[in-house]
């Protein structure tokens, strides 16, 4: 079982992480981070008082970008393109089993 995988079991959708939280699950430096929120590749990240908070769905999403990056040597933006197809492929085949 992974680390990763356990911080996300144990998170629940009304939880927030914050921006070091999500980096040191990431294995990135909090400015990585910084930079793809300023980038807009992190839409549903939201800001109160000046402290961004991530949801478990966001903790998703910087996971696969980075080991995008990692894995394929990919740039930010092809990573966050990947990743919006894998999300819209997530979503469209819970559709279908919904739909019966």
């Amino acid at each position: 079982m992974y680390e990763d995988d356990v911080l996300i079991g144990s998170l629940m959708e009304e939880s927030w992480l914050t921006l070091e939280q999500v980096a040191a699950a990431c294995r990135v430096e909090p400015e990585w981070l910084a930079r793809h929120i300023e980038e807009g590749f992190f839409p549903e990240t939201e800001s109160a008082a000046g402290i961004w908070r991530f949801s478990s769905a966001s903790l998703r999403r910087a996971q696969r970008m980075r080991q995008l990056e990692r894995d394929f040597d990919a740039v930010p933006e092809l990573a966050a393109l990947m990743v919006d197809l894998l999300e819209e492929m997530a979503d469209l085949r819970a559709r279908l089993r919904r739909a019966g």
